[in-house]
């Protein structure tokens, strides 16, 4: 489960770089929960021209975090600020990176 919800963040940061048929394969299986027959039945593809797709795109996603770091710069920025004591300079930097 875990690895759910890693690769939903990487794709919540990374996603807008994926062609629209990887967004639309990732969401359909992450997000969707279809299962791979189900997806190549929609998509009129194979089951394993699916799961081949979907690991490439976890790879391109991960590929990002490595080169980029933004999920592992957020969490270590999220971790200080959680440690400051000052309520009103915490809620002002949460509303900030929130946007």
């Amino acid at each position: 489960m875990e690895e759910v919800v890693y690769y939903n963040d990487l794709f919540d940061c990374y996603g807008e770089l994926l062609t629209d048929k990887q967004r639309e394969y990732f969401i359909d299986y992450y997000q969707n929960n279809l299962s791979l027959s189900e997806m190549a039945i929609n998509y009129d593809v194979s089951r394993n021209a699916i799961h081949k797709q979907l690991k490439k795109i976890i790879e391109i996603l991960e590929n990002y975090e490595v080169k980029l770091a933004i999920i592992s710069k957020n969490n270590k920025i999220m971790d200080l600020i959680k440690s400051l004591n000052d309520d009103k300079l915490l809620s002002e930097i949460e509303r900030i990176i929130e946007g």
